[in-house]
C-alpha cells in the first residue's frame, strides 16, 4: 500500500507567497499627532500559500524615506528579532521630537519566505504640555445675540478666526487644535481633516484631547484659519429635563496651535490668543448634541474663513 504525498501550494504566478501588509502606528494607518514616546508598531501578512508563519521580524525607523530605501536606519533599527509577534511592539530607537515625521519599514522572515512592507509614516503631536503655547479663548453669553427660551440648554454656535502670512519656503505645517466641545477648523476656506463631531468627548476634568494634521499643502503667502465652534458635551445640555445633574464645564473653548517649519530651519507658530477675532452671530443659532442644530443660511459668513474677509466688526475673542 503506497503512502499518501503531500505538497505545499505554489503560489499565484508573479505573486510572492506571502506580503507585508496592514502597517500601523499606535493601531492607526493615517498615524497623526502621535504622542507617546514609545510608539507601538502592528503588521499583517497577506499570503497566497497555506500555513505560513511568521519566524523573525526587523524595524527601521529612519528621518526620511529615501533612507530606508537605502537599507538604512538613522534613527532606529531593531536588528532581527526571532518571533512571531505582530502587535504592538515598542520602539526603542532615539528620542521624538515634536511634531516631526518619521517612517518605518518592516521586514518579517517567514516559513514562506521573506518580505518588506512599504515605507509608512506617522507624525508626532506635541510630547509636552509646555510645548502648548496657545492661550483657551472663547466667548460668553454676552456673544449670544439670540438667545433661545432655556438660556441653559442651547447657545449659538461661536465662529473664530484669523489672518496670517508667511514668507518663505514651508517645509512642514502642522495644525494642533482642541474645541471644548466640538470644532470645524477651516483654512483659507477649505475644511482641514475628514473627521465629525471632533474631539471625542471626555471628562473633562480629568482629560482634554487634541487632533494634529498636516497641512503644509493648505498654505499660501496669504492665509485665514477659521473654526466653527459647537457645545459638544461640554456645556451643560437639558438639565431641568434630568433626574440628575451633569458637570457644567463652561462655555466653548478654542485652543489651537500652527507650527510652521521652513526650508532655512526656521519656525513660526500661530497661536490662539486675544487677537482672534469672534462672531456668534451666525448660520448656527444653537447646537447640541440632544437639541440638533438650528441652522440659518441667510446668516452665513460667506468666505469668513478666507484671508482678507472684513472681521472689523467682529468682537476679539
Amino acid at each position: 500500500m503506497s503512502g499518501a504525498t503531500n505538497a505545499v501550494a505554489a503560489p499565484a504566478k508573479g505573486k510572492p507567497a506571502v506580503a507585508v501588509t496592514a502597517t500601523r502606528v499606535e493601531g492607526l494607518d493615517q498615524a497623526e499627532g502621535i504622542d507617546c514616546p514609545r510608539p507601538r508598531f502592528s503588521w499583517q501578512l497577506d499570503a497566497s500559500v497555506p500555513n505560513v508563519k511568521q519566524t523573525a521580524y526587523r524595524i527601521r525607523v529612519a528621518s526620511s524615506p529615501q533612507l530606508l530605501r537605502k537599507g538604512k536606519a538613522d534613527l532606529w533599527d531593531s536588528g532581527r528579532q526571532p518571533s512571531d509577534r505582530q502587535l504592538y511592539i515598542d520602539y526603542a530607537g532615539q528620542p521624538l521630537a515634536s511634531g516631526t515625521r518619521y517612517y518605518y519599514q518592516i521586514e518579517s522572515q517567514t516559513t514562506a519566505g521573506s518580505a518588506v512592507s512599504r515605507v509608512g509614516n506617522w507624525l508626532t503631536g506635541l510630547m509636552d504640555r509646555t510645548e502648548w503655547r496657545a492661550q483657551w479663548i472663547g466667548g460668553s453669553f454676552d456673544s449670544d445675540v439670540e438667545a433661545p427660551k432655556d438660556r441653559r440648554t442651547r447657545i449659538n454656535a461661536r465662529y473664530l478666526r484669523r489672518d496670517f502670512s508667511i514668507a518663505g519656503r514651508v517645509r512642514n505645517a502642522v495644525l494642533y487644535i482642541s474645541g471644548l466641545g466640538m470644532y470645524e477648523a477651516y483654512i483659507n476656506g477649505r475644511k482641514v481633516g475628514e473627521q465629525v463631531l471632533a474631539p471625542a468627548p471626555t471628562d473633562y476634568r480629568k482629560t482634554v484631547l487634541y487632533n494634529a494634521f498636516d497641512v503644509t499643502s493648505m498654505l499660501q503667502k496669504d492665509n485665514a484659519i477659521g473654526v466653527a465652534l459647537g457645545n459638544g458635551r461640554y456645556y451643560t445640555m437639558q438639565q431641568k429635563k434630568k433626574p440628575y445633574k451633569i458637570t457644567n464645564f463652561g462655555y466653548p473653548k478654542l485652543r489651537a496651535n500652527i507650527i510652521i517649519e521652513f526650508e532655512d530651519g526656521t519656525k513660526k507658530t500661530i497661536s490662539t490668543d486675544s487677537k482672534w477675532k469672534l462672531n456668534a452671530d451666525g448660520a448656527i443659532r444653537s447646537n447640541n448634541e440632544y437639541d440638533g442644530e438650528i441652522y440659518d443660511a441667510r446668516k452665513e459668513f460667506k468666505g469668513w474663513a478666507t484671508a482678507g474677509y472684513d472681521d472689523k466688526q467682529w468682537e476679539n475673542a
